[in-house]
């Protein structure tokens, strides 16, 4: 098991398990604590675009849902009839030199699975590059008139007007410390100062209540949907594959969570995790040729050239309660100065 492997079974056990990573941590807590007092003074500038930011965002490293919750929101701004811009890293993907846009048949291998997962999803556009500000300013330059920027809480250069942190809430913060003894990456008290925290809710149950002082909390329920060929289309319930020998494959941040989903839907797939944002290897399949395999989305849009004629992706469907998804928005567009009649929840 690699040290990236290990470390995470590390983060969400008792916290005397990393003691000798403490005083690691008690540098990098000085060392983040004191680039946000150089922000907050103006030693250092965040920078602001012409159009407003939205920022969906995490404390923790690996996966906590945030890529679904900014789709989602994208989704309802669009809905609402704004034109959103989508800006993010790029993560598994090549460095390039200026802001790059997206489109759906764009090769992840150059711009990140999940910059590809959100063209797929046809917001105004998609652009991607490490440096947030110049991504934002070319999001704003092709016609956006909001960004929306996935990832990016702790790219402080990137002015917002609204954050939204996205918190695991079957792991929660693990076991509370900051990198490299916890998954932290900075302290908890950072959601007393964000506009709004957005629980995700697998179905596995909470580990933890969630207490939080200042910003609206809400709960974005994920659940498994239908399974989509990725030669034909053809669509499938889940429960078509109970019974058979499945493979399961996830290359994201917490593989778990994909196949406790699969079990709950009354499968018992052959499982097989990725690092995140990792390719399968076509010359290396760890499961037989001709075997049925159910991927999330995000490992699909690598997938769509060496795909087997029993691949599937299982779509993940995301749900917020009515009107706390109200409160949300007309926050949102209220902060953005956006505010017009109506908020349409489709």
């Amino acid at each position: 098991m690699s040290l990236s492997e290990r470390l995470p079974r590390l983060w969400y056990g008792p916290r005397w398990r990393t003691l000798l990573l403490w005083p690691l941590a008690g540098a990098y807590a000085f060392a983040v604590a004191f680039r946000g007092l150089l922000y907050r003074t103006g030693w250092l500038a965040s920078h602001r675009v012409a159009v407003p930011v939205v920022v969906v965002g995490n404390l923790t490293v690996g996966g906590t849902g945030k890529t679904p919750v900014a789709a989602w929101l994208a989704r309802q701004l669009s809905l609402r009839g704004r034109r959103v811009g989508v800006v993010l890293r790029g993560y598994g993907g090549r460095a390039v030199p200026a802001p790059v846009v997206v489109g759906p048949d764009a090769d992840p291998r150059q711009v990140g699975d999940e910059a590809v997962l959100h063209s797929l999803r046809r917001p105004h556009v998609v652009v991607v590059h490490p440096d947030r500000v110049a991504a934002a300013r070319r999001a704003a330059e092709e016609g956006a008139e909001i960004v929306v920027c996935d990832d990016g809480l702790q790219h402080l250069r990137l002015a917002r007007d609204y954050e939204i942190v996205v918190v695991d809430g079957a792991r929660g913060f693990g076991n509370g410390l900051l990198l490299p003894a916890g998954p932290l990456r900075e302290s908890a008290r950072r959601l007393e100062r964000v506009d709004a925290v957005c629980v995700t809710d697998r179905g596995a149950g909470r580990a933890s209540p969630l207490h939080v002082q200042g910003p609206r909390l809400l709960t974005a329920a994920f659940r498994l949907g239908e399974a989509v060929n990725l030669r034909s289309g053809e669509r499938r319930p889940l429960k078509s594959f109970r019974g058979r020998v499945t493979h399961a494959v996830a290359g994201i941040g917490n593989p778990d969570a994909f196949f406790d989903g699969l079990r709950a839907a009354g499968l018992e797939p052959v499982a097989h995790a990725l690092p995140d944002h990792a390719a399968l290897d076509p010359a290396a399949l760890p499961f037989p040729a001709g075997a049925t395999v159910l991927m999330t989305e995000k490992d699909a849009v690598k997938c769509r050239d060496a795909a087997g004629p029993d691949w599937w992706f299982v779509e993940l469907d995301v749900a917020v309660e009515r009107e706390a998804a109200r409160e949300l928005l007309a926050h949102v567009l209220e902060r953005t100065g956006l505010t017009g009649a109506g908020v349409h929840l489709g």
